[in-house]
């Protein structure tokens, strides 16, 4: 499925960092970030310090799954948006709520409690694998791309 003005789907446990904001912004002209994660839409002291890593140019939004399922059906247009989650699992809840993205980059998935590592410096648990699966078979083309000016490596056979 193809959003209006979505310019990228991005999984990084980092959001916001130096990358993101250098490389992807100015790749994508990007002048919108929503950030789908319960955690952090539940957290007022995060919300406050992820605005503060973004340009004065970019508004910021964060949804939880819920109501960033009703928010995406809605599109973005006239904008350019950039949809970063944390984990595997939010854009597979995304899916059940029917909304596939056609295009999903993997950009930073460190080690961590049961995850391994399977591509460079991703890493991801058997569960996460099994939901990027379905995603990749629900339509979404996934790659690894640290930085726009990366070349991407497609992992849709590495799951």
């Amino acid at each position: 499925m193809n959003i209006e003005g979505i310019v990228l789907v991005r999984i990084d446990d980092r959001l916001i960092h130096g990358q993101v904001m250098t490389s992807w912004l100015n790749y994508t002209g990007a002048n919108k970030i929503m950030i789908i994660d319960d955690g952090v839409a539940a957290d007022p002291f995060m919300k406050s310090v992820l605005k503060t890593c973004v340009p004065a140019n970019v508004k910021l939004a964060t949804f939880n799954v819920e109501r960033a399922a009703t928010r995406l059906k809605k599109g973005f247009a006239g904008d350019k948006c950039i949809v970063l989650v944390k984990y595997p699992e939010t854009l597979y809840r995304l899916m059940k709520e029917g909304i596939v993205f056609s295009e999903i980059n993997i950009g930073g998935m460190g080690v961590s409690g049961d995850r391994k590592k399977f591509f460079r410096n991703i890493s991801a648990s058997e569960e996460e694998k099994q939901m990027l699966k379905e995603l990749s078979d629900a339509g979404s083309h996934i790659t690894v791309r640290i930085i726009a000016e990366d070349s991407e490596t497609d992992i849709s056979k590495m799951l």
